[in-house]
């Protein structure tokens, strides 16, 4: 039998309930995945609530898919029966845990024209999910993600998870220069195209999965579409924070390491008719190596200079006192180093912008390096001198990553191209 589709766009009229999934005639729009690993508690009204959404007013046909990863409970059944008993439900069972694996295998063998996934404790609004797919359907944007950290949205979480959150996009950023506001929140989409070319590359089966899609996605050149949600934190969430911020960071290193040497063929995918070329921000040194290389320099010289001028002071101000001068002094000028050297910026532009948000991150170094020396007063008193210049040392180390990390993602961040949401569904 030939296949019909609601309308040429799969469109469904008002009233009109979307067609079955497991009949020969569908082939919706949308495929919504629910990753999911011993939620037997959760699953079941939160399926049914976000098919009884979908049902009432969502313009596309839609399939949501349970990805039951290794579950240990009565998830799997709970599943199989919602399947059988909800036409527009199916249920795949995975042997092995790891929601990126889930995603990674439902959406390499799915029919539908967009491919999304949120979190079975539906913390996200859902009437952000036809601003989130919408763009996606006419052809305007590749991904889109939903943003617990844009202007617009409206968080209520913990003050130990905002922390968390903005920790983690404020590394991405300095150490993969990301644009997009929020990595993790799960509320996403990718067109099924767009998804064929980028999942080959995408190594992690875990947490990290999402990270590693959207940087590979924004390095070959692709729209990322960012819709500002409600979300409210799931004080039950089963996401162990600690090793779950260990693995990512060993996947920013892994990422970070295959960008760097060019290991992933990303030219390519970005290409398409009619698509112009990104626009570069002119005058910036392209990559992350090359930036490294040249910060680390200016970092050589200024970690070299403020030792000088500390040992040099120290005698008239003592330890405290010198070393609050030596790095106020580095700190001018190694903000102007990096911002010609390492980050390209001329002109006198926003020159005393850059400077006093250059001595924001001198105090949060100053900070550093002082409660190192006042520690190591407590843990030693009367530490002969070359403690003193060791423990300088090894704190202007941790300043200078702080500080790259920083005037990377925030004192000469490129400012951000993406458009709004309102646009993006006209």
């Amino acid at each position: 039998m030939t296949p019909v589709l609601a309308g040429p766009t799969g469109i469904r009229p008002p009233g009109e309930r979307p067609l079955a999934v497991d009949a020969p005639v569908a082939r919706p729009v949308l495929d919504i995945v629910v990753p999911v690993f011993d939620e037997e508690t959760d699953l079941e009204p939160s399926v049914r609530r976000l098919h009884a959404f979908l049902t009432a007013g969502f313009p596309y046909t839609f399939r949501i898919t349970i990805a039951d990863n290794a579950s240990t409970d009565a998830t799997p059944v709970i599943a199989r029966r919602l399947a059988a008993e909800i036409p527009e439900v199916r249920a795949v069972r995975l042997e092995h845990k790891g929601r990126g694996r889930a995603l990674q295998a439902v959406w390499s063998t799915s029919d539908a024209d967009v491919l999304a996934y949120c979190d079975v404790d539906l913390s996200t609004d859902l009437d952000a999910l036809l601003p989130l797919v919408a763009p996606l359907v006419s052809g305007h944007s590749d991904l889109a993600i939903g943003t617990r950290l844009g202007r617009g949205s409206r968080v209520v979480r913990g003050l130990k998870r905002e922390i968390v959150s903005r920790g983690y996009n404020l590394i991405l950023r300095g150490a993969l220069a990301i644009r997009f506001s929020d990595a993790q929140c799960g509320f996403k989409a990718i067109r099924s195209d767009v998804a064929r070319r980028l999942l080959p590359l995408v190594e992690d089966t875990g947490w990290f999965f999402d990270t590693e899609l959207l940087v590979l996605a924004e390095r070959a050149g692709l729209r990322i579409h960012e819709v500002p949600v409600d979300w409210v934190d799931d004080p039950d969430s089963r996401v162990d924070i600690v090793p779950t911020a260990i693995e990512d960071l060993k996947g920013v290193w892994r990422l970070g390491r295959a960008l760097a040497t060019g290991a992933l063929p990303l030219a390519e995918i970005g290409t398409r008719p009619g698509r112009a070329e990104p626009a570069r921000v002119p005058g910036v040194p392209r990559g992350l190596p090359v930036q490294l290389a040249r910060f680390a320099a200016v970092g050589v010289v200024s970690t070299v200079a403020n030792v000088a001028l500390f040992l040099a002071l120290r005698g008239v101000l003592g330890p405290i006192a010198a070393n609050v001068v030596a790095l106020l002094l580095c700190a001018v000028l190694n903000t102007a180093a990096n911002r010609r050297f390492t980050f390209g910026v001329r002109g006198r532009d926003r020159l005393a912008v850059h400077q006093f948000q250059g001595l924001i991150v001198f105090g949060l170094g100053l900070a550093l390096t002082t409660g190192a020396l006042a520690l190591l007063g407590v843990l030693a008193p009367g530490a002969q001198l070359a403690a003193e210049a060791a423990v300088i040392v090894a704190a202007n180390l941790v300043a200078t990553v702080l500080r790259f990390v920083l005037f990377r993602s925030w004192v000469f961040r490129p400012a951000s191209t993406t458009a709004p949401t309102e646009a993006a569904l006209r």
